[in-house]
């Protein structure tokens, strides 16, 4: 696993030596390629040396599982937040609220301050227009227009035992179906998949050069593609589809706690709000008072279903056993 450090010295990351500057030490389930433009920012504006390690969702959860009492890292960067939600409950979180947070809603917050949403996340289709135009097809506006045959062996969307994307999937289909018929329309669906990828966005490049037709994203890592100048389509359910708050938050027991208030502090601020959206960082931010033009982004031209994040949190593991017990056995 690779180690990836914003300072500009190298600092070994879990042992050696110690630099006489102040330091961080994080595990990032946002991707590396906006990670590290994040902790290089505040690096910037701080002085305060960051280094991490990227995971997807659910490693970096059982990671701080196995690390609890005795924890590596100081704060964890990005992912949903059903992941920190999962991570509370076994007690891996710090409470902490943020300074300045009072411009972030209640509702992309958790009430006992144990993680702070930093942006707004909706899952879409992304698709090849290729593909589409080669079949004479349009892009897909509803969940089961992904069931069409021409998409046999076609899809590529995340693996519920790794990402955070595949859950928030389960959860956009059981409160758009039902709990039952989301777990049938799967089966259904899984028929027509190519491979599920272990991150959410390992999918994307494959549809951007044609290697598959379709999948399910986040936003932020389909208008990354798109950005790119690959040939693809975003659309979004018309029958609906949930979204990730993306989060962040001090691990219980961080050994550089000032470290980890000052950084946790500066991404719930307005400063890092209009840092993503000038950088392309492709999140809603969840503050009431920076907004994004981009039209993908407005979330009023959306159906979204709100999803309750504790419920996200208590339900992760039950519907990733579903999913493999019953989808991809």
């Amino acid at each position: 696993m690779k180690l990836f450090s914003v300072a500009a010295l190298s600092v070994c990351f879990l042992a050696g030596s110690v630099s006489a500057a102040e330091t961080l030490n994080a595990y990032s389930i946002m991707p590396e390629k906006y990670a590290s433009k994040v902790f290089a920012e505040f690096t910037k504006d701080t002085g305060i040396k960051v280094n991490f390690l990227r995971f997807s969702s659910g490693e970096a959860l059982a990671r701080l599982t196995a690390e609890k009492g005795n924890p590596q890292v100081d704060v964890m960067l990005g992912g949903p937040a059903d992941t920190y939600a999962a991570g509370a409950k076994a007690q891996i979180f710090e409470s902490y609220r943020p300074k300045d947070s009072d411009a972030i809603p209640a509702n992309l917050r958790d009430k006992d301050n144990r993680w702070t949403g930093i942006g707004i996340i909706p899952l879409c289709f992304l698709t090849n227009t290729k593909f589409l135009e080669k079949n004479k097809m349009q892009a897909p506006t509803k969940w089961d227009d992904l069931l069409d045959p021409k998409y046999k062996n076609n899809l590529q969307m995340a693996d519920a035992r790794t990402s955070g994307t595949a859950t928030e999937r389960i959860y956009s289909l059981v409160k758009v179906k039902g709990e039952d018929p989301a777990f049938e329309y799967q089966k259904k669906l899984n028929g027509n998949i190519q491979m599920y990828t272990k991150s959410g966005a390992g999918g994307a490049m494959p549809i951007a050069t044609g290697q598959c037709a379709s999948g399910i994203f986040y936003i932020v890592d389909a208008l990354d593609i798109k950005q790119q100048g690959y040939p693809v389509v975003i659309t979004y359910p018309e029958d609906g589809v949930s979204y990730g708050i993306e989060a962040t938050g001090i691990v219980k027991g961080a050994k550089n706690l000032d470290a980890a208030k000052k950084f946790v502090d500066w991404a719930a601020s307005k400063k890092f709000a209009d840092f993503i959206v000038a950088n392309k960082i492709n999140y809603v931010p969840t503050r009431n008072d920076v907004k994004t033009s981009n039209p993908l982004l407005d979330l009023s031209k959306i159906n979204l279903k709100d999803v309750d994040t504790t419920w996200k949190g208590e339900k992760r593991k039950e519907y990733t056993n579903r999913w493999i017990n019953e989808v991809i056995k």
